[in-house]
């Protein structure tokens, strides 16, 4: 039985870069080629093979065929996301095929729900095991082995998790860690036995011992251009050396070194030969201890199974000591001379016959990435035991046998853990999970599977205002390509009720910030239990995180990149909160380095996007509000290049047909890529020295040379044809798509020749460029001439449209001037041009995605959301977490406890705050808190209100001191105090009795109900 697919690629062969652009971008194009030949077998349709099944169709290998034996029992619904209750008594690969099927029409999906035999096994590049025996593994292993087919065996028991990955002998990884290749500008090269390589002082080389570089533009040593990749041995920071260059010309100056990525070859054992001398991945470095326990512990449940034809009942002490006696038995007789961690085994005893929607999520995601390694020899793979738990999220307390049995019930798998007790606990929550894009359909899954919203008490709200777009598909697996253009809440809502129809969901269509607040009250907040972001941004990220701090709600944060995720918990009076400690911005651009001297593709990508705003958008802005009210150059200080940009639009540049649009970029072509490049070179020519007589153009300062315009370069046409039809578009003109028709015109275009300026100044500095950029006011003169050519122009029936620059619809030019742009900027100078897919990447500033990582972070996230919902207090318990599939590594820590602060003896952290009740006036509420706290409040504030301070005029002061505070506050924000606003938020600064300044926390001024 055959569902869906014809392949990767769409009809014209290429990759469907509309469906996989995210993905794209984290494993290239040549390795989802390769994914795209490899046939998968998943074997096991239980909630581990589901989730497997699910990442590795939507990544997009070849077809994927899916296995089992079993028929639908209602414990499988506890995980079994695309499993109801009609499927009960069917078989599990047969039920679930079709809804698998949907999730990418490119990827074929087959059903096998016989005997797994020997002849199929050839058929596949990877074999998936999730629910056999261990006889039936190790039997596999040795055929897969001998045959080279990749075999990865996962299995959850509980909150335990194992992986085994045999991908051969042999097995060669073509990039071990997926990361950019590092391109480092060189200082200097030694002419010695082993030379030694300087970069230019304000650049780390990143380098490791053992990388292998090669080189280019190097002047002088030019043996090393192009040589073959050499390896490298790191002596500090800024320098390395590359064995001999004795023999070479001297160094002169210049030069590019750059890392080459060589392929590793990684020897696997059988399952037989590695199972008695397992290799370990660790999992968390603060159990450094637990794979061989666990190696252990999985292995005597295969045994207690095969002596009980059960596994262990849920929670029994008898069952538990059977076990640890069969453990001990095979302890010796294996020689595995392990010290028994006894208490560890009897938790995998007690909660063996579990089965959890969050560590399906954690061990899927691990385990799909693993399939993609095996068909793509992208990133390293597990080499090759892998264990993980979640212990902590265990009940502090033992559960009784008698509360852990199953009760017929689609949440027995999750009662087997935690107990009917801590399981209807999970149902009546209620949690915001805000954000439903690729974490929050991941999120709501799981929440869908435990239950959370489901008992009568429980509710899960969603918000999310986006729609629902083809890139989405690939890894917000909620969504459907019907689902297109619908909103993206109410469709996950709808996916995941009929997951779990008990499940309460409300979608909301909001934006989170202060416009919402109305929405999201006092009344929205207090009775949560806590909220899940799954935002995209770091300022909504803030904004909740303030949100949570305020209400003393938890918070779990998380967040992807690629194959990189993380997973932070704050914890409300324990921990810092995510605004603690964030990233550090991201490193700019000077702006000499943009408008004279870029030296790399990003620099002129920068500069690309920055013309396309300056010439589509901002301008046109100006000149849209300047037709709409005249006198709004007055109101915006009247500044030069403000004034002359309307100018430009309205009077200079303005076309009245199509022809006009490509005569103009034509000259702006001419002006960018050989006027300007002239001025620069008649200002600093190529033999231009320093103060210091070294050559000005060198290090990371590249000499360009101005580009001869041909109308049979295609990046010369492509310019020509993106700027002239985005120019139409802005004047809401026809456009033309004819590039012959273009061509035409283009040549018919006559450019007057260009003689450079004496009086031009070019700045070499940030300060030079920043000092040419502010323009000040204009002067008067100037002004009312300019106003005067303005008003004498006729602008009735301009219609402008300014541009917002969209980098995923390929026929509106955006993204074709921003590649045109910038590659003939990089032509300018010597850079090695850019693909439309890295120039969409760095331009677009797209954020790399893939489901996988998404699957394992948000079953993380779910971990510590058991940890919540049970009132954990110690703070061991919880994990922030790091992960990165690609290498693969894994690191959990304790999360940061908030930073105490003090006045007098008093120590308090952000989570704390004072509490009055109005109404006060001012006069009240200064004296309360020099009365009641000893502090002389010296400023007060509420947002960016001041509404009082010592350097106050005296009548103002006396003005406010008998007014209630609420009144202070709209008297000076001038706004009123909306119906739904139940507290005020004050900013104090305070003196102590010694006239010390004292940090203090905020004030929440409770307002009396009207």
């Amino acid at each position: 039985m055959t569902q869906n697919g014809s392949s990767l690629h769409n009809n014209t062969g290429d990759i469907d870069e509309g469906l996989y652009s995210r993905q794209l971008y984290v494993l290239g194009h040549d390795a989802m080629r390769r994914m795209a030949s490899s046939d998968v077998l998943v074997s096991g349709m239980n909630g581990l093979g589901v989730e497997i099944a699910k990442n590795v169709i939507l990544a997009g290998v070849k077809s994927v065929t899916i296995h089992d034996e079993s028929v639908c029992k209602i414990e499988d619904l506890s995980t079994q996301f695309f499993l109801t209750e009609k499927d009960i008594g069917r078989n599990r690969a047969e039920a679930c095929v079709k809804r698998l099927a949907e999730l990418n029409s490119y990827v074929p999906v087959k059903v096998h729900a016989g005997k797994l035999t020997d002849d199929m096994v050839n058929k596949y590049k990877v074999i998936v095991l999730t629910e056999s025996s261990l006889e039936e593994q190790l039997k596999l292993s040795d055929l897969t082995h001998s045959l080279g087919v990749a075999l990865i065996v996962a299995s959850t028991k509980g909150v335990f998790g194992q992986i085994f990955c045999d991908f051969g002998e042999n097995f060669k990884v073509l990039d071990v860690t997926g990361e950019t290749p590092i391109s480092v500008m060189i200082a200097s090269i030694t002419n010695d036995n082993d030379g030694v390589v300087t970069c230019l002082d304000e650049t780390r080389h990143g380098f490791e011992d053992g990388d292998y570089v090669t080189f280019s533009e190097i002047q002088g040593m030019t043996e090393l251009n192009g040589c073959e990749p050499r390896k490298i041995r790191v002596l500090g920071p800024y320098t390395f050396s590359i064995g001999d260059t004795s023999n070479f010309e001297d160094y002169v100056r210049g030069g590019v070194v750059t890392q080459v990525k060589m392929p590793k070859l990684i020897n696997f054992k059988s399952m037989r030969e590695s199972i008695k001398n397992p290799e370990y991945l660790m999992s968390d470095f603060a159990k450094m201890e637990r794979p061989p326990q666990l190696h252990l512990a999985f292995q005597t449940l295969h045994e207690f199974k095969n002596k009980h034809s059960r596994l262990p009942e849920s929670w029994d002490t008898n069952d538990s000591s059977l076990f640890l006696q069969i453990a001990e038995e095979l302890n010796k007789k294996e020689q595995m001379n392990l010290e028994i961690d006894s208490r560890l085994l009897e938790q995998f005893s007690f909660v063996a016959k579990g089965s959890l929607s969050p560590m399906q999520a954690v061990i899927g995601g691990i385990v799909a990435q693993e399939v993609l390694k095996a068909c793509s020899g992208k990133f390293h793979p597990i080499h090759q035991w892998f264990y993980f738990d979640a212990t902590e999220c265990l009940p502090s307390e033992n559960v009784t046998s008698e509360d852990a049995k199953a009760i017929n019930s689609r949440y027995d798998g999750q009662i087997a853990v935690f107990g009917k007790t801590g399981n209807d606990a999970f149902l009546n929550l209620k949690y915001f999970i805000v954000g439903a894009g690729a974490i929050g359909c991941e999120l709501l899954k799981n929440f869908a599977m435990i239950g959370i919203g489901a008992g009568s008490e429980g509710m899960v709200y969603i918000t999310d205002m986006d729609i629902i777009e083809k890139s989405n598909l690939n890894r917000q697996f909620l969504f459907r390509s019907r689902d297109v253009g619908r909103l993206k809440s109410e469709t996950a809502a709808s996916a995941v009720r009929k997951m779990n129809p008990e499940v309460k969901v409300t979608a909301h269509q909001n934006r989170v910030g202060p416009e919402t607040e109305h929405v999201y009250t006092d009344e929205f907040y207090e009775p949560l239990n806590g909220v899940a972001n799954a935002l995209d941004n770091v300022d909504a990220r803030i904004y909740m995180d303030r949100r949570c701090v305020y209400y003393r709600k938890p918070l779990l944060e998380s967040g992807t990149l690629g194959t990189k995720g993380n997973v932070q918990v704050v914890i409300p009076f324990v921990t810092e909160s995510y605004s603690s400690s964030q990233d550090p911005p991201e490193k700019s651009i000077p702006i000499c380095t943009l408008k004279n001297f870029p030296n790399a593709i990003e620099h002129t990508l920068q500069w690309a996007r920055d013309e396309f705003e300056g010439l589509y958008k901002g301008n046109a802005e100006s000149a849209q509000l300047f037709l709409r009210d005249p006198k709004f150059l007055e109101r915006q200080g009247r500044t030069a290049d403000v004034i002359e940009s309307i100018r430009r639009v309205l009077v200079e540049e303005r076309p009245s047909s199509f022809e006009d649009c490509v005569k103009w970029a034509r000259f702006h072509f001419e002006e960018q890529y050989s006027n300007q490049i002239k001025q620069l070179l008649y200002n600093f020519p190529p033999d231009q020295t320093t103060s210091s007589g070294a050559p000005f153009w060198s290090g990371p300062k590249r000499c360009p040379h101005p580009l001869q315009f041909s109308v049979n370069n295609e990046v010369h046409l492509d310019y020509i044809v993106a700027a002239a039809n985005l120019k139409a578009a802005l004047y809401c003109l026809p456009q033309c798509r004819d590039r012959a028709m273009i061509a035409k015109m283009v040549e018919a275009v006559d450019v007057p020749p260009f003689k450079p300026r004496s009086d031009v100044k070019i700045a070499t500095t940030d300060q030079e460029a920043s000092a040419q950029m502010d323009s000040g006011p204009m002067d008067k003169d100037r002004l009312v001439q300019l106003q005067k050519e303005l008003s004498g122009t006729s602008v009735d029936g301009v219609k402008l449209n300014a541009i917002d620059f969209e980098k995923d619809d390929d026929s509106n030019f955006h993204m074709d001037f921003i590649v045109a742009a910038s590659n003939l900027r990089a032509e300018n100078y010597g850079i090695p041009p850019a693909d439309r897919h890295k120039s969409k990447l760095i331009a677009g500033r797209i954020i790399p995605a893939i489901a996988t990582t998404t699957s394992l972070v948000t079953g993380l996230v779910c971990l510590e959301l058991y940890k919540f919902a049970q009132n954990k207090k110690n703070l061991t318990d919880y994990k922030n977490g790091f992960v990165n599939l690609a290498l693969p590594f894994f690191g959990f820590s304790e999360p940061i406890l908030a930073p105490k602060m003090k006045y007098y003896d008093v120590e308090f952290t952000l989570w704390d705050r004072f509490e009055l009740e109005g109404e006060l006036t001012l006069k009240e509420f200064l004296q309360y808190f020099k009365d009641k706290h000893k502090l002389e409040i010296s400023m007060l504030s509420q947002g960016v209100s001041m509404l009082y301070s010592f350097f106050m005029g005296n009548s103002k002061k006396e003005e406010r001191m008998d007014l209630k505070m609420s009144e202070i506050v709209k008297k000076v924000s001038k706004k009123k105090i909306e119906n739904h606003v139940r507290a005020l938020v004050f900013e104090l600064c305070c003196n102590d009795e010694s006239g010390e300044d004292v940090d203090v926390p905020y004030v929440r001024y409770t307002l009396p109900r009207v």
